[in-house]
């Protein structure tokens, strides 16, 4: 008996960790089937988005890190025939002098063609990493600290203008509340009035957050979409986004 009781306990913890891991285990199975693969969807050629080169900047929900590395910009490769550079890298800040972080790597970059559009996440990222957020530059700067996440937008800004004077279009994640996050959208919102970027909010969408709870299997976690999740719900939000902001070029 006093054997019994000893390992009660620790039974106990194992069907914990074990009910735990499954409900993951079904998400990545159930949430990643073939169907939802961008393997599986058909090309549009009548796509208002057909044969526009877009570059995508990011970080783990650019690049899919809860759909094996596929995410609403290979579903609209696939289907609508959008011809993509994803410059994404899970887990990377916007700020640092890092070469994984955003704007390292948008300086190393360089595009045969000019962009008809560009994409970039706002990173969950940085406020974890303890980047400073920094300030909003005067109108006018050509500098900016790109060792803070405020400067390192700025900075891509700046690029983008210069070098392909395409639409540029922000997106937050869906996370979480995170004071810090909150904050960064705060400010993403006050550079939206200098620069006149679009901003497609999915952190602040009542409409996609209850979409998703009808959907059990559209999200690994907090943060991260399935193939599924990508499919039935990001990927028509981004495409109706980028054929508005194409449409205004």
């Amino acid at each position: 008996m006093k054997k019994a009781v000893l390992i009660t306990p620790a039974v106990g913890a194992a069907a914990v960790f074990l009910a735990t891991k499954h409900k993951f285990i079904s998400r990545v199975v159930l949430g990643n089937l073939p169907q939802y693969s961008p393997a599986a969807l058909t090309l549009n050629p009548a796509s208002s988005l057909y044969g526009k080169y877009i570059v995508f900047l990011g970080s783990s929900i650019t690049y899919g890190a809860g759909a094996f590395g596929k995410s609403f910009v290979d579903d609209l490769e696939a289907s609508d025939g959008l011809i993509a550079d994803k410059l994404a890298i899970t887990g990377t800040t916007l700020a640092g002098p890092e070469p994984s972080s955003y704007v390292s790597r948008l300086q190393n970059f360089h595009p045969k063609a000019a962009a008809d559009a560009f994409v970039c996440q706002l990173s969950t990222n940085d406020g974890r990493a303890g980047k400073p957020v920094g300030t909003i530059t005067e109108a006018g700067a050509t500098e900016f600290d790109t060792t803070t996440t405020i400067g390192a937008i700025e900075a891509i800004i700046a690029r983008v203008k210069q070098d392909w004077d395409c639409p540029i279009l922000f997106y937050t994640c869906v996370r979480k509340p995170e004071a810090d996050y909150e904050n960064l959208i705060a400010a993403l919102y006050q550079l939206q009035a200098k620069y006149g970027f679009a901003i497609l909010d999915l952190k602040h969408d009542q409409a996609l957050a209850s979409a998703t709870s009808q959907l059990p299997f559209a999200m690994l976690d907090d943060a991260h979409p399935t193939q599924q999740g990508y499919l039935k719900l990001w990927t028509p939000i981004f495409r109706a986004q980028l054929s508005e902001l194409l449409m205004r070029k």
